[in-house]
Order: structure tokens, then sequence, then C-alpha cells
């Protein structure tokens, strides 16, 4: 019978002993994956530092964007109050009530751009675009 037990009946768990060709291509197969994993890594890690100064940008333009709606909403108010002071002759009170809905406006505005409040006419609708109903 020809029987590959030159250890003494020892085996491995694939019938193979330990010093054969499994075990053999594990370590080569375990270093080629060691390798494989660095230069992934280094890749990687490349891209995320091209990406970093670009994600600071990111966010820069969403805090210039976020702020010069609010500003908007409230210069349109007071701009809006303003002229009817002059057009009625009422002084400060248009001024003084469309400078707060233009506030309460530019607040409203940020809201629905960081996706915090529905636009109008979607509050039937989910996060995720299916209807409620």
């Amino acid at each position: 019978m020809a029987d590959r037990q030159g250890d003494g009946g020892r085996t491995g768990p694939e019938g193979d002993s330990p010093g054969n060709a499994p075990s053999d291509s594990l370590d080569g197969r375990l270093r080629k994956l060691d390798a494989e994993i660095s230069v992934w890594r280094a890749r990687n890690r490349e891209r995320e530092e091209k990406e970093a100064p670009r994600n600071g940008k990111t966010g820069m333009a969403a805090a210039l964007r976020l702020s010069s709606e609010f500003v908007a909403g409230v210069l349109v108010g007071a701009a809006i109050g303003w002229a009817i002071d002059r057009w009625a002759g009422t002084s400060p009170w248009g001024l003084i009530i469309f400078l707060l809905l233009g506030f309460a406006a530019g607040v409203l505005n940020v809201l629905r751009s960081t996706g915090q409040v529905a636009e109008f006419g979607q509050a039937d609708r989910r996060r995720d675009g299916t209807d409620d109903k």
C-alpha cells in the first residue's frame, strides 16, 4: 500500500503531513495576502491625503452657503419692511415686523438646506423617498 505517512502516522487536517505542500502554500498565501493588504493601505492612505484638503473646502463651502441663506433672509425681510415703511409711512413697525419674518425665513431656509425640515408639500414623504400611505 502506497501510504504517505513518513512522519510516524501524524497527518495534518487535510490528511497531508505538516511538511508537505498544503501548509507551505498556506504560508505563501498568507505572505501574499499581507503584501496585498499593505499595498491597499498605502493606496488608501494616499487617496485620503489627497482628499483631505478637498473635504475641508467642502465643509467651508457648506458653512458659507448656510450663512448666506440666513443673512439673505434677514436682509430681504429688512428691505421689504423698510420699503413698506417708506411707502405707508408707518416708521419702524414695518421694518421690525419684516425683520423678524426675515429672521424666521432665514432659519427655515437653513433647516431645509440641512435636511432637518421637509420642503413645502413634502411632509407626507419619508426621508427614503417613499410615501407614508
